[in-house]
C-alpha cells in the first residue's frame, strides 16, 4: 500500500514541469486568488464550507469542527474521484498542496495514494510556495539582461513585443500579465486584472524560463500597471537596463491607437468616465474638447489631440526621471502601422537587443 510522499519547496519548484498534474485542495477562492503555475482547483472544502467549518471551531471546538468537516471532505473527495480523475491512468503522477500542507491537503493525498497513484504533497503548502516567489522575484532580476523598449504611447511597443515573442525572443510583457495597458486608458474591457499575489506569480513562472544569457525584451512601464504593482528589484532593474527607443510619426500612432481604442468607440459613455478621471490634470474644457472630437467620430483626431496634449508630456517626463540610460538609447523608427512595417521594426530592434549591454 502507497502513502503520499512529502516533498520540499526546493525540489518541488525543480520538478514543477514533471509533475502529471499539480492539484490545489484550498477552496475555489484561495484558487482564484493565486495558486501554482498549471494548478487545477479541486477543493475538499467550498468557500461556503471552510467558512462554516472555520466558525464551528470556534465556536463549538475542534472536535465538532473536525467532525463535520471530515464528512465534508469526504464527500467532496469522492466527488473528484468520480469526476475530473475518474479517467486518469494507474501511472498518473500528481502533486498536492493546500494552504500549509497540513490537512486538505493531507485528506486528499491519503485518498489518491490508497487508490495506487504516486503522490507528492508538498510541505509547507501554498505558504511556502508564496515565500519562495517572493524571494525569488527579489534575486533574480540582478541575474537577467534587459532591453527596455522605450518610445511615445501608440508607438507600437505592445505590437512589437508580440512580434519578438512570435520570433522566439525572450519578452517579458508586463502588461499582458497584468491584463492592462498601462495608462487611463488601458483598462481591457470585459476582463479583470489579477491579483497582486497572481500577478507575481505569473511573473515568476516567466522569469524562472528565461535564459540569462540572452535578453529579454521588457516594455518601459511604470512601477504600477494599472493596480498591479511592479516588484521592486524588478522595476529597479529595468531602470538601470539599456533603452531602444521606438519613434513613430503622429500619423502612425494615431492610426494604431484607433485600432487599439475600438471598444471606446462601440462605448462612448464608457470613454467619458475614463477621460473625466484627467479633469484635474486638464481642466472641464479640454475634456469637453477632446469629447466633442470622439462623439463627431474624429477619432484619429481625437486621438492626436490627447498625445500631443496628454500622454506625450507626461511620458516624456517621466521616461528621463526613470530611465537613466535613455539619452543613449538607439533609435529604431516604426514606418508604418502595418505588419510588414511591424516585421521590419521587430527585425532591427531584435538584431540591437542582442548587442546592448544590460548595465
Amino acid at each position: 500500500m502507497k502513502d503520499a510522499r512529502p516533498i520540499p519547496i526546493a525540489e518541488a519548484i525543480a520538478r514543477l514541469d514533471d509533475f502529471d498534474a499539480i492539484l490545489d485542495a484550498r477552496s475555489p477562492g484561495e484558487h482564484a486568488e493565486d495558486h501554482l503555475p498549471g494548478a487545477l482547483s479541486t477543493p475538499v472544502l467550498s468557500d461556503d464550507e471552510r467558512v462554516r467549518v472555520g466558525t464551528m471551531h470556534k465556536q463549538q471546538g475542534a472536535f465538532e469542527a473536525k467532525r463535520v468537516g471530515a464528512a465534508l471532505v469526504s464527500r467532496n473527495i469522492a466527488a473528484i474521484l468520480e469526476g475530473p480523475l475518474a479517467d486518469v491512468s494507474r501511472a498518473w503522477r500528481p502533486l498536492i498542496y493546500c494552504w500549509r500542507g497540513g490537512n486538505r491537503s493531507g485528506a486528499l493525498a491519503t485518498v489518491l495514494a490508497r487508490v495506487g497513484w504516486q503522490v507528492s504533497v508538498l510541505e509547507g503548502g501554498y505558504r511556502e510556495f508564496r515565500r519562495q516567489v517572493i524571494a525569488d522575484l527579489a534575486a533574480w532580476p540582478a541575474g537577467l539582461r534587459f532591453v527596455v523598449v522605450a518610445g511615445r504611447t501608440g508607438s507600437g511597443k505592445s505590437l512589437l513585443l508580440e512580434r519578438l515573442a512570435a520570433d522566439g525572443a525572450q519578452v517579458l510583457d508586463l502588461e499582458q500579465l497584468a491584463r492592462h495597458r498601462g495608462s487611463v486608458l488601458g483598462h481591457l474591457p470585459d476582463e479583470r486584472q489579477p491579483s497582486q499575489k497572481r500577478f507575481e506569480t505569473l511573473l515568476w513562472e516567466r522569469l524562472r524560463r528565461f535564459d540569462p544569457q540572452r535578453p529579454v525584451f521588457v516594455e518601459s512601464e511604470s512601477r504600477k500597471v494599472g493596480q498591479c504593482q511592479v516588484p521592486e528589484q524588478l522595476i529597479l532593474r529595468m531602470r538601470a537596463s539599456s533603452c531602444v527607443i521606438i519613434e513613430a510619426q503622429d500619423a502612425v500612432r494615431a492610426r494604431l491607437l484607433v485600432r487599439e481604442y475600438g471598444h471606446f468607440i462601440a462605448d462612448p459613455a464608457l470613454l467619458a468616465a475614463r477621460l473625466a478621471a484627467l479633469a484635474t490634470l486638464h481642466g472641464k474644457a479640454r475634456i469637453e474638447e477632446w469629447m466633442a472630437l470622439a462623439q463627431a467620430g474624429q477619432w484619429p483626431e481625437f486621438v492626436t489631440a490627447l498625445l500631443r496634449e496628454h500622454y506625450d508630456p507626461a511620458y516624456d517626463r517621466s521616461i528621463r526621471r526613470n530611465f537613466a540610460r535613455v539619452d543613449e538609447a538607439p533609435r529604431v523608427v516604426l514606418p508604418g502601422a502595418d505588419d510588414a512595417a511591424l516585421g521590419v521594426a521587430a527585425a532591427e530592434l531584435a538584431a540591437l537587443g542582442e548587442t546592448l549591454r544590460g548595465d
